[in-house]
């Protein structure tokens, strides 16, 4: 049941490898990549706990010997002092240029190691090993690595492609719901930014995907990365079309900040609400039907999401203190904020000609209903 999407980087190509059970495959894939048969891995407390043992008797069944560090869990260990502690630790155990630094585990773990690996030594190769749902399917792919700052989320960081991704579906199973449904917001995404009949699919299969049927879980792993290579593979900086990947992010960054990077508002969840949001604003400047917000919604509902701001607990900045959170966001540009906006499900497209009257008007009624 395994499959493989190919990102195609001139100097820079790897594979995705998704599929269940890849992770007792991932000490002959290493070892066939060359290099110090000493393995470095990176990942958090809970990773640890539950799926470190078995990792490294994989590359021990390989020939290759490994050292973990484990970090605390949680969006605050993307930060300066945990990549410090990360990169002295990398150097104590005499990782050099040709080695293998392995991000093991979610999303912060992804950026957080993949940004020690560029910047150590000037740059060391890197595997990815994503345990949840949103990095299988976004962040571990595509190169974008870094921290956050009191100022907002992923100011400080760099582009450094993994030289392989690993995604082990059946590690999905350890997950909580509400961290499998954190990571089906990115999921959702792709269907809503370019792909409506990947849209349509999931309103048929998504409580199915959710219940554990493996078959739509790979499908859904595959179809979201290949979507994302191909956009890498056209944009690999974001200078142009890679920045549709951040449908329904500059709402969700906003709320990210708001809510201080803590539990009360997963990644994957501010994207679900972002993605919301953005419809319900392209709606409301004509350039998608009503009915694209309310389909939207519906089915995030269906999947039992956080929809709507008033799903947020607890209490949030007014409609004028979100928006100057936005304005911390990267992609303003010129000191314009560019939102992706869509002219339907699966017709995403980037624009800065957005009143700001218009999302002010979105933003306090979702906090007024």
């Amino acid at each position: 049941m395994t499959a493989k999407v190919h990102v195609d980087l001139p100097g820079r190509a790897y594979d995705i490898l998704i599929g269940p059970d890849i992770l007792a495959q991932a000490g002959t894939h290493i070892a066939a990549m060359g290099g110090r048969r000493h393995i470095c891995i990176l990942t958090d407390e809970n990773v640890a706990a539950l799926h470190l043992a078995p990792l490294q008797t994989a590359f021990s069944d390989a020939g290759l010997t490994s050292d973990a560090l484990a970090l605390p869990m949680g969006e605050a260990t993307k930060c300066w002092a945990q990549l410090e502690r990360s990169v002295e630790w990398l150097l104590t155990q005499k990782v050099e240029r040709g080695d293998i630094v392995v991000a093991f585990g979610g999303g912060v773990i992804g950026d957080l190691a993949g940004f020690a690996a560029a910047i150590l030594r000037r740059g060391v190769r890197f595997v990815q090993i994503p345990t949840s749902l949103l990095a299988q399917v976004d962040s571990s792919v595509g190169g974008k690595t870094g921290i956050n700052s009191p100022s907002g989320k992923n100011l400080i960081g760099v582009f450094h492609q993994p030289s392989l991704v690993l995604a082990d579906t059946a590690l999905l199973a350890t997950l909580t719901p509400r961290d499998f449904l954190s990571g089906y917001g990115e999921v959702v995404k792709y269907g809503l930014l370019g792909d409506a009949a990947f849209f349509d699919w999931l309103e048929a299969e998504g409580p199915a995907l959710a219940g554990g049927d493996m078959n739509a879980r790979v499908r859904a792993v595959t179809r979201s990365c290949q979507m994302k290579a191909d956009i890498v593979q056209r944009d690999e900086t974001e200078l142009g079309d890679r920045a549709l990947l951040n449908l329904g992010h500059t709402f969700c960054h906003a709320l990210e900040a708001a809510t201080g990077y803590s539990d009360r508002l997963l990644h994957g969840e501010g994207v679900a609400i972002g993605c919301a949001l953005a419809f319900e604003l392209s709606a409301r400047m004509g350039l998608c039907s009503q009915e694209d917000p309310s389909r939207v919604r519906a089915h995030l509902r269906d999947m039992g999401m956080k929809v709507d701001i008033r799903d947020i607990q607890g209490d949030l900045p007014d409609a004028a203190g979100l928006l100057d959170l936005m304005g911390q966001d990267k992609k303003v540009l010129d000191g314009k904020l560019r939102f992706v906006l869509a002219r339907g499900i699966g017709e995403a497209f980037m624009t800065s000609d957005v009143p700001r009257e218009a999302v002010l008007a979105v933003l306090d009624d979702a906090l007024r209903a």
